[in-house]
């Protein structure tokens, strides 16, 4: 589908210094274009996705920033300011005395058809929270959302707007979020005061919230949702294990608590007496994260999804990749499976192998590149776990089927007791390697310990049973 772009680009264009203006005026790729920096005593710059380019050799004085500011809107307490009817953005940079020693002028852009790549997702009548880091686009998939949902889905929407970020500077709001209705928040600290007022006052089907990152904000979430009004917002992270985890806004997706097991349950799950669990429902139904332009994550039941992330299990989701043809292709990654090359290779299916769908790692001496180990965990956080292998750069994954690992890694405490699966284990001759404790430093000390034991003897699978690693 054919994207439309609005960027208002001219508008933003006239507040520059002239010089900086025709130099921008010159070249061929302003639809890249993502912010304009003028910072006091330094060249300007056009920053773009690729990089940066300097836009004059002189360097930036007081009177040039002065020239922008005389020809924009007041700043605000967020040192925020817009032109009127656009999404462009200026924000100031101030020394001790409150004086703009800088300048950064954000390109705001509307892109129409951005959503087809998520249209069954609009169309489910589900809270949804957008994740990923900043400038991917996040923003962006609100308007659009308040768009489609306000024009073609005929729904009542308001669209609570922090620093106009959503719908522009001035009191009309812009084109680009439709029928929706917006209510600014004058202070960043009022948002979640706005939020309920929103719902008290106005009927809305739906609410549209930018950037929720902070505890009262998690709260006033909540409190619609529990109204019967489905969200639609953004929140601070880039990954769902990001927000299970950030106790500001883990509300958002449950909430955590420690919860002390009875020894015969505690036996039964293979875990320490004292595990987390999720407290509440979800706030949101569905996460959605923007990992590229193009390319997004969806994970369609955030409640199961956090359940497995705190048995240290990876949930389950489904990427879908729009290629340059507009076509949509998706792999689907089942729960407890790392991604694959073979979904990198973003096939429908993927290929079949001879044990039960799945390639067996590559054996020493097997084609080119680094022995990869499977390492089965038991009693071990496999969050952490893989969070340990990434930093170290191992080349290992983590596995939950025991008959294809090549080695294992528990807890002192359970290797003690030795349950029926390390019995399992040591019957099959795996080498089972112990840490002290289920903490980052110790799963990140046996990794380390690992890599350094195949480093000096390559394709080997380093490892006697019961070898205490970690510190």
């Amino acid at each position: 589908m054919q994207h439309e772009i609005v960027d208002d680009l001219d508008l933003l264009l006239d507040v520059l210094p002239p010089h900086i203006k025709s130099s921008l005026e010159r070249r061929a790729d302003l639809s890249a274009l993502i912010e304009i920096v003028m910072d006091l005593g330094r060249r300007p710059e056009a920053r773009f996705a690729g990089g940066f380019e300097y836009l004059s050799q002189e360097v930036v004085t007081s009177d040039h920033l002065k020239y922008v500011l005389t020809r924009t809107g007041g700043f605000g307490p967020d040192n925020r300011a817009g032109l009127e009817r656009t999404l462009h953005r200026i924000s100031a940079i101030r020394n001790r005395a409150g004086e703009v020693v800088g300048i950064t002028c954000r390109v705001g852009r509307a892109v129409f058809g951005t959503l087809e790549i998520v249209r069954d997702v609009v169309e489910m009548d589900k809270s949804v929270l957008f994740v990923g880091r900043p400038g991917i686009g996040k923003t962006t998939m609100l308007r659009e959302f308040a768009r489609v949902l306000a024009d073609e889905l005929g729904k009542r929407v308001i669209v609570v707007d922090t620093s106009n970020e959503i719908a522009g500077d001035g009191d009309i709001p812009h084109p680009a979020i439709g029928r929706a209705r917006r209510m600014q928040v004058p202070v960043t600290t009022t948002q979640a005061a706005v939020m309920i007022e929103a719902v008290e006052n106005h009927m809305p089907e739906v609410i549209i919230i930018d950037e929720i990152g902070t505890a009262s904000e998690a709260e006033a979430a909540r409190t619609i949702a529990e109204r019967g009004v489905r969200l639609i917002g953004t929140a601070h992270g880039n990954t769902l294990e990001n927000l299970v985890f950030n106790p500001t806004l883990a509300d958002l997706v449950g909430g955590v608590q420690a919860v002390t097991l009875g020894d015969e349950e505690a036996r039964k799950r293979g875990t320490q007496k004292t595990v987390l669990e999720r407290k509440a429902p979800p706030t949101f139904d569905v996460l959605i994260e923007i990992q590229e332009k193009d390319q997004l994550a969806i994970c369609r039941d955030v409640g199961h999804a956090v359940d497995l992330i705190l048995r240290g299990v990876s949930p389950g989701v489904e990427v879908r990749k729009r290629n340059a043809d507009g076509t949509v292709k998706v792999v689907v990654n089942p729960p407890g499976e790392p991604a694959r090359p073979e979904v990198e290779a973003w096939q429908h299916e993927k290929p079949h192998h001879e044990n039960g769908g799945r390639p067996k790692p590559r054996r020493a001496g097997e084609g080119a590149g680094p022995r990869v180990v499977r390492i089965f965990p038991y009693a071990v956080s496999r969050n952490r776990l893989e969070r340990a292998i990434r930093e170290v750069r191992l080349p290992a994954e983590v596995t939950q089927s025991l008959p294809d690992a090549d080695l294992v890694v528990t807890l002192k405490g359970q290797y003690r007791k030795m349950p029926k699966r390390l019995k399992e284990a040591e019957q099959r001759g795996l080498p089972i390697h112990v840490v002290r404790s289920n903490t980052l430093h110790q799963i990140q000390g046996f990794v380390e310990g690992l890599a350094e034991a195949i480093t000096v003897e390559p394709g080997s699978i380093p490892g006697q049973p019961a070898r205490e690693l970690g510190g």
